[in-house]
């Protein structure tokens, strides 16, 4: 996968740099495809396109002062965090053995308290993570040399439309903040933060990678430079065979994603807005899901390397008033996750993504529309056009049924068991806080 993604950047206009992935798999209860250790990981480092280690999430494996995790943050010197909602005397002792900047603030008081204890501050905003607007008014021109904009995780669409971290510029200048500040954001701190001493000013000796603009206030970028040379006249490179799929699984049956109980029920609620979800309480017979009108629905993960296990919850959030959603991008295993209105609809939309080889899918009664991801059952080799057609017609069906905006990227997170508060695996609910597995009922 990590040579596969290397070799995706040979040619193209945009210089593309990786860090090393840390957590494959997120914790040592998430086994997925593949387990990448220190010794698998040293090999890349020092490799061209290769700056560091990416997104720490283990946080309790970082805070026991694991001896893999340490192994892993003592082979480079650049290391990303991610330690959404950790303060005080943990987070000294998780910037101590390493990390030192992190994405996941949502909070004006989580951001000021990782930049006063030496964080790089990552200031988000994707498809649904929007926290540009609480975050920019703790960014001054005292700090802003440690502050960078991020846009995990973004839609192609989004990306089509509105734009990349041009978008976040002008997020950034709508809230009232400086040109001269959020274009520092987008330039200049990313690349000393990285180490990129090359670019991210236009210097003698640097980089001509630059971007015309109409004019600061509206920053609405005409063409856009790399080397010094257009854009438009680079050649598209050559195309990198996709990678397998590997989806080695079945439909789960009937029987496998079935919910017994009554009583008081843990539910995932999320949170619009933000990648964190709730820790929600309700009192409710589980035969008798789903419960439209309190919006409680069935949120099922079938694992895809051929293990056979299915776990089952219920999310508040959706909306769904029919149908459901599955998709085969659930970070950070991918397993494949689907929630809906109906026992039927989440194994049909589940099915639907089994048959495309991996993908995303909705189901408005016995129609299924899918777009495959036939590299890796994440990515689209379509034209960015094409994939963009794609998920409007998602859209247009999870719309139909009921869903909120965005709901595939709210569902790709729900598995996401380093992120507070509940989460969904196949093994059954997880709590992000205590980090172990917890019983919906």
């Amino acid at each position: 996968g990590i040579e596969y993604m290397l070799a995706g950047r040979r040619g193209a206009p945009v210089d593309i740099l990786y860090m090393l992935p840390s957590c494959v798999p997120a914790t040592p209860f998430d086994i997925g495809g593949a387990t990448l250790d220190a010794g698998a990981l040293s090999g890349f480092v020092g490799r061209d396109g290769i700056l560091g280690l990416g997104e720490m999430m283990n946080v309790p494996g970082v805070l026991a002062g694991d001896e893999e995790i340490t192994r892993k943050l003592a082979l480079v010197r650049i290391r990303d965090g991610h330690a959404p909602l950790l303060s005080g005397m943990d987070l000294n002792a998780y910037i101590l053995a390493g990390p030192d900047s992190d994405h996941e603030c949502t909070t004006r008081e989580e951001a000021a308290e990782k930049l006063r204890r030496g964080m790089y501050l990552f200031v988000r905003e994707g498809s649904t993570e929007k926290n540009i607007a609480a975050l920019v008014p703790v960014i001054t021109p005292c700090n802003v040399s440690r502050c960078s904009f991020s846009t995990d995780d973004c839609h192609a669409d989004l990306l089509a439309r509105e734009g990349h971290i041009d978008r976040c510029i002008r997020k950034a200048m709508s809230c009232g903040f400086e040109p001269e500040l959020a274009i520092r954001m987008a330039t200049l701190s990313p690349a000393e933060r990285f180490g990129l001493s090359d670019r991210g000013a236009l210097a003698p000796g640097r980089r001509a990678d630059f971007c015309i603009v109409d004019n600061p206030c509206t920053f609405s970028v005409r063409e856009t430079f790399s080397r010094g040379k257009p854009v438009a006249e680079y050649t598209s490179p050559a195309a990198v065979p996709a990678l397998s799929p590997a989806i080695r699984c079945t439909t789960p049956s009937p029987e496998q994603i079935r919910l017994s109980g009554k009583g008081h029920a843990r539910v995932i609620g999320l949170v619009p807005g933000q990648i964190i979800t709730g820790s929600l309480f309700f009192d409710l017979d589980a035969s008798l899901l789903p419960d439209l009108k309190r919006d409680l629905l069935k949120v099922v993960v079938c694992n895809r390397y051929g293990r056979g296990t299915v776990g089952t919850g219920i999310a508040h959030g959706f909306g769904f008033k029919d149908g459901a959603i599955a998709a085969s991008v659930s970070h950070d295993a991918h397993n494949i996750i689907a929630a809906g209105a109906g026992d039927d609809s989440i194994l049909s939309a589940i099915s639907a993504v089994i048959r495309a080889g991996g993908g995303m899918a909705a189901v408005h009664g016995k129609e299924a529309t899918v777009l495959p991801l036939d590299c890796a059952g994440l990515m689209s080799t379509l034209p960015a056009h094409k994939v963009v057609a794609a998920l409007d017609d998602l859209r247009a069906v999870s719309t139909k049924i009921g869903g909120i905006a965005d709901p595939f990227m709210y569902l790709s997170f729900l598995a996401l068991t380093v992120i507070p508060s509940l989460r969904i695996t196949d093994r059954g609910l997880f709590d992000g806080i205590t980090f172990r597995d917890v019983p919906v009922f």
